[in-house]
């Protein structure tokens, strides 16, 4: 095979720059297939959540189902404001003073959480992004480099002795670009995908907020 023939002739550093390049290159479709499974699942957990929650069923019976088991996304959300707003009823004296303004931080922090659990990693995907080109020019620069080197010992200037260098040179930049492309694709599609479903949430928790607070009115 040419690829491998032409990796097998080049240089160890453009050797090791290339391997490097091709291990990020899987590391990044890892990534993609991971938050593209990651995000198809919180998409359908909210709508099914969103479903049950607008279908008139109790605020309490919603609860006590989803608190017995580990949530995320808006069900987690829904889960931490009705804690805080059973804790403020438990006790004997009803604390109603700031129940609202704790209510929207906790559902606050739930949302920067969930954010930060959909942006994981993210970051591997823009740095490779951004640094593969610049790696694999690395790797050309330095091949091309050696073949000039070698053109010069021999003093042979045909095309013959100057395109096998340049090439296994240039291969090291594909390899880059090859890396670099689906990363920074990825990413922008996952940061946007990250963006819809921050306001989504925030979107629930402004309704959920303005229904626990007409609760805390007919109560007060």
């Amino acid at each position: 095979m040419l690829l491998l023939r032409l990796f097998m002739h080049a240089d160890l550093i453009v050797q090791c720059v290339m391997v490097g390049l091709f291990a990020a290159s899987i590391w990044v479709w890892g990534i993609a297939i991971d938050k593209l499974l990651l995000y198809r699942r919180s998409r359908r957990a909210m709508d099914r959540f969103e479903q049950t929650f607008w279908s008139g069923q109790s605020l309490e019976e919603l609860y006590r189902s989803l608190s017995a088991r580990p949530t995320h996304s808006m069900p987690a959300l829904f889960v931490a404001a009705m804690r805080e707003w059973k804790r403020s009823f438990e006790g004997q004296a009803r604390s109603f003073a700031g129940l609202q303004m704790r209510i929207e931080k906790v559902m606050n922090v739930t949302i920067a959480r969930e954010v930060d659990r959909l942006e994981r990693r993210l970051l591997v995907l823009a740095t490779v992004g951004s640094a593969s080109p610049f790696i694999g020019l690395f790797g050309t620069v330095w091949g091309i480099m050696n073949s000039f080197q070698s053109i010069a010992e021999q003093k042979n200037y045909s095309i013959a002795v100057v395109a096998p260098g340049i090439a296994e040179a240039l291969l090291a930049t594909t390899i880059g670009l090859l890396a670099a492309i689906p990363a920074t694709i990825f990413y922008n599609k996952f940061a946007s995908e990250v963006n819809k479903q921050a306001q989504r949430l925030e979107g629930f928790a402004d309704e959920f907020s303005a229904i626990l607070s007409r609760q805390v009115d007919e109560r007060a």
